[in-house]
C-alpha cells in the first residue's frame, strides 16, 4: 500500500535514478494515474512497452513506486502505484561532496525544464480551454525581502495549504464528485537571489 506521506530523497542512487528525463515523465504520469499499466503509461508518454517496463522497473528498484493489486482479469500485465505521496529533496542531503551537489542540481534543472514544457503546453492550447478554467488559471511573481527562516516557514505553510486541497478534492472525486474536475499543475519555487 502506498505511503499517503512524501517520501524525501536523501541518497544519491536514487536521485541518479530519478533523475532520467523519462523516468520523471513516468513517474508524474504514474502520480496522476494514481495506478496505471507499463501499457498505459507507455501511451501517455509516446514510448515503447519494453522501454517504459524497464524504466518503471528501475524506479521500483529505489522504492519510489511499487506494485499495486491487480485491476483486471488478465494477470498477464502488472500494475504500478507510486510509493508514497510525491518526493522531496533538499539541498542538505546532497551538498557534502561535488558529485552529490551536481547530481542534485542536474535533476533540479530537469523537473524545472519539464515544469516549463508543461506551462508551454497550456500557453499554447490557452483557447481550447473554457472561460472558467482560463480565470481560474494564474501565474505570479512575488519578491519579497525574507530571512531563511521565515522562507521556510512559507514553505511549510503553503505545502500544509496545498495539501489540504489536495485531500479535500481526492475525498470528493472518490466520494463520486469528478464533474468539472482537471488535473492542475501548481508550480511553487522559493529562492534567494541578488541582482
Amino acid at each position: 500500500m502506498a505511503s499517503k506521506e512524501s517520501r524525501r530523497v536523501s541518497d544519491l542512487e536514487t536521485l541518479k535514478a530519478f533523475g532520467h528525463p523519462l523516468r520523471m515523465k513516468l513517474y508524474r504520469a504514474l502520480h496522476i494515474a494514481r495506478e496505471a499499466t507499463a501499457s498505459q503509461l507507455a501511451e501517455q508518454v509516446d514510448e515503447a512497452v519494453s522501454l517504459v517496463s524497464y524504466h518503471l522497473r528501475k524506479l521500483a528498484d529505489h522504492g519510489l513506486i511499487e506494485e499495486a493489486e491487480q485491476q483486471g482479469k488478465d494477470g498477464r500485465e502488472r500494475w504500478w502505484q507510486p510509493a508514497s505521496n510525491g518526493l522531496n529533496f533538499h539541498d542538505e542531503d546532497f551538498s557534502d561532496a561535488p558529485e552529490k551537489a551536481a547530481t542534485h542540481a542536474a535533476v533540479g534543472r530537469l523537473s524545472f525544464d519539464q515544469h516549463i514544457e508543461l506551462y508551454r503546453r497550456y500557453l499554447d492550447s490557452t483557447q481550447s480551454w473554457a472561460p472558467e478554467w482560463r480565470s481560474a488559471s494564474f501565474a505570479s511573481e512575488c519578491l519579497p525581502r525574507l530571512t531563511a527562516e521565515e522562507l521556510a516557514a512559507l514553505a511549510r505553510e503553503m505545502h500544509e495549504l496545498i495539501n489540504r486541497y489536495q485531500d479535500a478534492a481526492r475525498v470528493r472525486e472518490e466520494a463520486g464528485d469528478s464533474d468539472g474536475r482537471e488535473q492542475v499543475a501548481l508550480h511553487v519555487y522559493g529562492f534567494p537571489f541578488r541582482t
